[in-house]
């Protein structure tokens, strides 16, 4: 089992202190999961890799995704077969990666009359699906008659049901795959900090050797110097380009997606359903724990970067298409009771619409040497990650004469990691459930503790037993967020709430719950006055406003 390597904002001054001193290989800009892919391979690889991000680690993109990883059967209608077979491919890899945290999934892909594929099509597109995946035993496609799809999903419509594809993906957290990636890369010496913003870049022989920030909680400046830089700061790598001067030639094209989230009964599916939306879309909804999320949607993107919401038109639209899949189903509005909305990089191409735009990923390389790397998808990370890393290892080994190892992230696993197999992972989740139900905990507070943090529940457990609080789960969410101050950079409570625990999407009532000693707890342990607290309190109010609060006043 790996041991966690203490990873504290409480430390940031003595953090800062030592990646200013120090001379890396290479800097990587963009906490998020392509950066977390980047700095993990590098480090792996034995280069001295710095990661920084302007915000959490995960803020950005990659908390919001549809948090599959998926083989993108979609691209099979775009013939993009060298999607389809590397994603496809890397499902299995992530999976066990970390067993805990990317979950077995069986999708359930409706035919009905008129939509958008016919059982034909169907079952050759997935069997083509399982040939590019490499996807073996009972995972391999089934194809469904109607009345084996209904039985699987009584609430499909039976009057235009012809029946079903049945094939397998996976399901994850995508903010905790994220941290987990950073975290393992420390323990191939790598150093990493959040809130921490390029503001420009440091030049030697007019070739970037460096990043200039400003420290986004003390507002002081520094410094780190490097061989070469690595943006992965995906809506914001434009940005970036334009601080170097090169912002010329290919262009990104941002398109928002959003997520809409209803408690299980509301829309209580068997298991995740991909189906037809009337305007030839597809959109997933996905059981979830105690709720089910759908999603999503795929529109032009040009306004504020930093706060991007579900407008009401959004949510009409995707209601709607869930009620019309689903005769016996009714959402409204006022089911809301969670929401997130995000920003897909993708590379523009002219004429094409947000939904036909690849999701490949590109690299920029400026004339100063800055190396940008922009598109992709969740589940491609790490074939990402080596493809840009290959490129560093190449540029060292020809100006600096040194050689590095080839990729090999395909076999470290991630922190949290100590399964072999899936069945281990359920196996443990039992365990921690005969050991918390005599305090009157829930099978579903085990699965929540170990589908979020593996095998690092121990550490959990021992905090739980020293915790004081007025309720169990008090003392449980208090032994969480230690946890998060010690080994996950938790510096405020949005980090805790949003990305370490999701709480804010998928338990938004706890998040009301727990407010206060958390807010009590952040204030002993970061020493601040009450109007910080205020400011948080004010904050999460917001936040619980903005993405649940969908009356129709709402503009």
């Amino acid at each position: 089992m790996m041991k966690n390597i203490r990873f504290s904002n409480l430390e940031r001054t003595k953090i800062i202190q030592e990646i200013s001193k120090e001379t890396y290989d290479l800097v990587v800009i963009g906490g998020g999961i392509t950066g977390g892919g980047i700095v993990l391979d590098a480090a792996s690889r034995g280069l001295k890799v710095a990661l920084v991000e302007k915000g959490d680690f995960a803020s950005g993109t990659s908390s919001k995704s549809t948090k599959l990883i998926h083989g993108g059967l979609r691209y099979l209608k775009q013939f993009d077969f060298w999607l389809v077979k590397e994603v496809g491919s890397e499902r299995a890899i992530v999976h066990n990666l970390a067993p805990h945290l990317v979950l077995p999934e069986k999708m359930l892909l409706p035919l009905i009359e008129n939509g958008s594929y016919g059982k034909w099509l169907t079952s050759i597109g997935l069997k083509v699906y399982d040939v590019l995946a490499q996807v073996t035993g009972d995972d391999k496609r089934k194809m469904l008659e109607k009345k084996e799809a209904l039985k699987l999903e009584p609430l499909l419509p039976k009057k235009i049901l012809k029946g079903a594809g049945y094939y397998a993906e996976y399901r994850t957290d995508d903010a905790r795959l994220t941290i987990e990636t950073i975290k393992t890369s420390l323990q191939f010496g790598a150093k990493a900090l959040n809130y921490a913003e390029v503001t420009g870049f440091r030049y030697e022989n007019e070739k970037v050797a460096g990043v200039i920030l400003k420290d986004v909680l003390s507002g002081t400046d520094f410094e780190i110097k490097s061989k070469y830089v690595i943006s992965a700061a995906g809506p914001w790598v434009d940005d970036l380009r334009a601080v170097n001067n090169s912002k010329k030639g290919k262009r990104l094209h941002l398109t928002k997606g959003v997520h809409l989230v209803f408690p299980y009964e509301k829309l209580p599916v068997k298991q995740s359903v991909y189906f037809d939306i009337p305007d030839g879309r597809m959109m997933f909804a996905i059981p979830r724990g105690k709720v089910t999320y759908i999603g999503t949607t795929d529109t032009n993107y040009l306004n504020d970067k930093d706060h991007v919401e579900t407008d009401l038109a959004d949510a009409m639209y995707l209601i709607s298409a869930v009620n019309n899949m689903f005769p016996s189903i009714n959402l409204e509005l006022d089911d809301i009771v969670s929401s997130w909305a995000g920003l897909r990089p993708l590379i523009h191409e002219e004429g094409k619409s947000a939904s036909e735009l690849s999701r490949k990923d590109e690299i920029f390389v400026s004339d100063t040497g800055l190396i940008s790397i922009a598109g992709g998808k969740l589940t491609g990370y790490r074939k990402m990650a080596e493809r840009v890393v290959n490129r560093i290892a190449k540029k060292m080994e020809e100006n600096y004469n040194q050689e590095f190892e080839e990729c090999t992230t395909a076999e470290i696993p991630l922190c949290g990691n100590d399964f072999k197999k899936y069945k281990h992972v359920k196996k443990y989740i039992e365990e921690v459930y005969v050991r918390i139900k005599e305090d009157g905990f829930s099978k579903y507070n085990a699965w929540f503790l170990v589908t979020n943090y593996g095998i690092q529940t121990e550490s959990i457990l021992d905090y739980y037993s020293k915790q004081k609080g007025d309720t169990k789960e008090v003392r449980l969410a208090l032994a969480e967020l230690h946890f998060g101050f010690d080994f996950e950079m938790v510096q405020n409570p949005m980090d805790f709430f949003i990305r370490r625990t999701g709480r804010l999407y998928f338990e938004i009532e706890s998040v009301r719950e727990l407010m206060d000693p958390v807010l009590s707890e952040f204030k002993k342990v970061y020493k601040v006055d009450d109007s910080q607290i205020a400011n948080w309190r004010d904050g999460l109010n917001a936040q619980i406003e903005i993405h649940s609060n969908f009356s129709l006043n709402r503009v």
